[in-house]
């Protein structure tokens, strides 16, 4: 899949978010934040001016984010900025239930912000046998591989293979290649692995 079709999935299909800051206390905040649009220039959501989450908003100007519907799961790291009303009108012609909480001129209350730069992963267990990941990211933000990596001390024994519950190490080469769209992370092919050829990858960072 591409970006985009992971955006329509967390704005469209799951919608309601769990998104992370920092209190004043330095400790870690929650609370459930609607997803309310997306295009190619992030994606948007908005907050009352007198919450203190807008305050942790305009003061770190970064969030995480978490999504989850039936066997569906996105993450999302990245940079926000308030961009006032713009995208306001729209965000309220296509998220309709909104009228009636900001009805007329009370929206004044409210800004929209737009994460603009981050990194995300897609998790779907909903085939348990064959589960679904992928990363993308939004305004060129580097991905950085994560997962498990077989090198070329591989001799092609198939001890890895044998104990991935995926079963999503490609053998027909040498050395072989775990599938990064199917791999658990799990770990278990380098516990077995002989030829200690097996390397875990960093993960996306920010």
């Amino acid at each position: 899949m591409e970006t985009g079709d992971y955006l329509r999935i967390l704005t469209d299909e799951i919608h309601s978010t769990v998104v992370a800051t920092i209190d004043g206390e330095g400790h870690p905040v929650t609370r459930c934040i609607d997803m309310m649009l997306y295009d190619d220039r992030g994606v948007y959501f908005l907050t009352a001016k007198g919450k203190e989450f807008f305050d942790q908003l305009m003061a770190q100007k970064y969030i995480s984010l978490s999504a989850v519907q039936g066997k569906k799961c996105i993450s999302l790291s990245g940079w926000v900025e308030n961009i006032g009303y713009e995208k306001l009108d729209e965000i309220f012609a296509k998220n309709t239930y909104m009228q009636a909480i900001y009805p007329g001129d009370t929206r004044s209350a409210l800004n929209v912000f737009r994460i603009y730069k981050a990194h995300g992963n897609f998790f779907d267990i909903s085939d348990p046998a064959h589960i679904e990941r992928g990363t993308f990211s939004l305004g060129n933000e580097t991905i950085h591989p994560s997962g498990y990596f077989i090198t070329d001390k591989c001799n092609g024994c198939d001890a890895c293979l044998s104990v991935c519950p995926q079963q999503c190490i490609d053998l027909s080469c040498i050395p072989a290649v775990i599938d990064p769209n199917r791999c658990l992370h799990c770990g278990r092919c380098v516990e077995v692995c002989p030829q200690n050829a097996i390397e875990r990858l960093g993960g996306m960072r920010r």
